[in-house]
């Protein structure tokens, strides 16, 4: 189905030949970097310094983000700038915290000069695709799966450090990436969704890190084949590879979304060029796909559900017993429970949110389900259109009522059920679902409370096949069906009668409405010269996910809270993370006399001395955009984070971010120190500020035995060193040295 091949390609009269030389130069010649360049103030240079079209958040980052900005001096908002309430659209949960921040929102709107998108009528990426996307542009997101490059729009996703430098007029800031063309044939089979074909391409690229932070290029015969609904489908999901962003070839199909949605003047060809350089290619044959299944607790578990049928107890019990690892035995979830008579059985099936939600999606799923029943058994089943207009067409063209005959609950737009704040699974069941995500503690699991849920990434046609058999596991090509599609006819209407846009026309006199639970950030100190750190929390995990560093669901209630907040962090996989980092932070416990056991064991003294707590993991920052996996480490205390490597570029900028040096070190080396033990960099504000990138530590344990340990720090721009040497981007901007 797919191919992953190491070598570069050169086009040649429309088609990808490989070559042994790589002409790096040529790489200008992509769409990507023709996207890149016209937004790139370097001209040309090695380091991109990208400034933005449009910027999205929503109702969990966005108060977090203007905070931070409005903390550094913004006045306005310099670009547009959506606010989407599709995450912390339960208003029911920790009293009125999370309507408090939708009135913040819109406050904020009006005072800056932004647009409000009230809770319920899109999800973020929806609402960008219809009303910011446009070939040529960049939008830049605050969650991680701002992906819009089928609409011929480079979409970022970041934490909120990132959005807030764009607020103050500053740049995105990234070497220049590779770029891997990915090469479409064919045309898919009935039954096979986009969920099958994004799943198969997680599931190549994304355990060997094929396409870590390059970018994704889209093209080939079979790009023509597939409607625009299938091509969002995939490219949402290009997150879950771990690469930085995508792009599309456009063609008459995107010209005519344009037209639907209002806007004709934001299409334009994008296409390949003669003589561009790609690092490397995937081939993707489309008409070989097959119905895919992607098992807990990672979108990357990919199997044929063919396969899984085949042999389910072997397959369930592998995945099984490498998750309760993965959880440290802190409650045992048991996959082999849900096979019942040799087949896999589920209890739940969701189709949601920015990759499940769109029309087609759920049109063939309700196909599918029409004049059946889900019946009255375990297994239940929801539907989350994107939009409010897609809702409106989904009533409009009889889809709702098919669903609802069947048992099926038909909800309004809601990003929950993808982080764990909304149709959380039952105990050690399992859930299969057309949503993003999979990862373990998502979707609504508390380990130390001996609470698990397993949740399955499947496409919505299987999704309905399933449900149709009571919950047994079936692919959408094993049964029949018909489709009689009904035109999707997109209408902006309610958009313009509910939403707020004020872009262009801000309101200083504008009060902004503040609810008790959203505060300002904590003063931040300054990196002294020399730097003592306690670890406070030693992973040795393959991949330590953002979900881990802050879990979601019910903590995305206190977002606007940053103390509040830090409680959280690590509580479900290091429960003495938090204790423990206050400790060093305060001074309290034993913190004081083990520091000054450590002190004496080195034979230095705390003047000019920054004394944090620090966390080891092999390999962090995997998953969700939020900022919050850095600043609650911060928060607490935290100056240093130590692994292998960063899962991903956009964690990484969150610890720059928030003031945390993100150190790396040789895997070779080993990391065999333990929670408890200190680790003393000498001159690293020196150093940092010099560009050195390699320092010589040493690690002081529990019983005073000293040993040394090389740390790096590579690849900081200019002004990142500023921003860690300064503490954090608050206080980079507050000394003026962010103007």
């Amino acid at each position: 189905m797919i191919k992953t091949i190491k070598k570069g390609a050169v086009i040649n009269n429309g088609v990808p030949v490989f070559t042994d030389k790589a002409d790096i130069s040529a790489r200008e010649k992509t769409m990507a970097y023709k996207i890149l360049r016209a937004h790139d103030a370097s001209k040309g240079g090695k380091l991109m310094n990208i400034t933005f079209d449009a910027m999205v958040s929503h109702d969990i980052t966005y108060v977090g983000i203007i905070q931070t900005a409005r903390a550094s001096g913004m006045t306005e908002f310099p670009l547009p700038y959506a606010l989407t309430n599709c995450h912390n659209s339960l208003c029911a949960v920790g009293g009125t915290i999370n309507q408090d921040d939708h009135a913040f929102g819109l406050s904020a709107a009006k005072k800056y000069g932004g647009i409000f998108v009230p809770a319920n009528q899109a999800v973020i990426h929806q609402y960008a695709r219809e009303q910011l996307a446009g070939c040529g542009k960049m939008i830049l997101g605050s969650d991680s799966h701002t992906r819009y490059g089928c609409y011929g729009t480079l979409g970022v996703g970041e934490g909120g450090g990132e959005l807030a430098k764009q607020l103050l007029r500053n740049t995105w800031d990234i070497e220049t990436p590779e770029v891997v063309l990915v090469w479409l044939e064919g045309e898919v089979p009935h039954g096979i969704g986009p969920h099958d074909v994004a799943i198969a391409l997680v599931g190549a690229t994304f355990p060997n890190g094929f396409v870590k932070n390059k970018v994704l290029e889209f093209a080939g015969p079979g790009v023509k084949n597939l409607s625009m609904d299938f091509r969002i489908g995939i490219d949402v999901m290009t997150t879950e590879t771990s690469c930085l962003t995508s792009i599309w070839e456009t063609d008459e199909k995107v010209e005519a979304y344009y037209k639907s949605v209002g806007r004709p003047e934001e299409y334009k060809k994008l296409g390949l060029e003669e003589g561009a350089y790609y690092d490397s290619v995937v081939k993707i044959d489309l008409s070989k796909m097959e119905s895919m299944i992607a098992l807990p607790f990672h979108p990357s578990k990919a199997y044929t559900i063919h396969e899984l049928q085949a042999d389910p107890e072997r397959i369930l019990r592998e995945i099984q017993d490498e998750c309760n690892e993965s959880l440290g035995n802190q409650v045992s979830m048991d996959l082999l429970r849900c096979i019942k008579d040799g087949k896999v059985t589920c209890e739940q099936g969701v189709i949601v949110g920015c990759s499940g939600g769109m029309y087609e999606n759920i049109e063939e799923a309700s196909a599918i389900i029409d004049g059946k029943s889900i019946g009255d058994g375990y297994f239940e089943m929801s539907v989350y259109p994107a939009s409010a207009p897609i809702a409106k067409a989904m009533t409009k063209n009889g889809i709702s009522e098919k669903f609802m005959d069947a048992g099926v609950l038909v909800k309004s737009a809601f990003c929950g059920p993808c982080f764990g704040a909304g149709d959380t699974p039952a105990h050690n069941s399992l859930s299969i679902r057309h949503a993003t995500r999979n990862f373990a503690n998502r979707e609504g699991s508390k380990p130390a409370n001996g609470q698990i849920a397993a949740v399955a990434l499947m496409d919505a046609r299987s999704i309905a096949a399933t449900a149709i058999n009571g919950g047994v596991l079936t692919a959408a090509t094993d049964i029949e069906y018909e489709v009689e599609r009904t035109e999707y006819v997109y209408t902006d209407q309610i958009y313009k009668n509910r939403c707020y846009n004020g872009w262009g026309h801000p309101c200083p006199e504008e009060e902004l409405r503040f609810g008790p639970n959203i505060t300002d950030w904590p003063k931040m100190s300054q990196l002294c010269e020399n730097l003592m750190v306690r670890l406070t929390a030693v992973i040795h995990d393959p991949v330590t996910t953002t979900d881990e560093l802050i879990p979601s669901g019910e903590t995305s209630s206190y977002r606007s809270n940053p103390i509040a907040l830090s409680e959280f962090a690590l509580s479900r996989r290091v429960k003495e993370y938090v204790p423990e980092s206050k400790r060093v932070r305060d001074r309290t416990g034993d913190v004081p006399e083990s520091l000054s056991k450590a002190l004496s064991a080195l034979g230095i003294t705390e003047d000019d001395l920054t004394v944090g707590s620090c966390v080891f993991s092999r390999k962090p920052g995997d998953g969700s955009a939020r900022e919050q996996a850095a600043s609650c480490q911060k928060v607490l205390g935290g100056f240093a984070n130590i692994c292998y490597e960063y899962a991903t570029k956009r964690y990484r900028s969150n610890c720059i971010n928030w003031g945390i040096v993100p150190f790396t070190m040789d895997e070779s080396a080993g990391f065999d120190h333990a929670a408890g033990d200190w680790v003393y960099i000498p001159n690293i504000r020196s150093g940092i500020l010099e560009g050195r990138e390699e320092f010589a530590a040493k690690v002081v344990s529990a019983d005073g035995k000293v040993s040394d340990i090389t740390l790096y720090c590579k690849g900081l721009s200019a002004e990142e060193k500023i921003i860690l040497t300064e503490g954090c981007l608050i206080n980079y901007y507050a000394s003026k040295k962010g103007e």
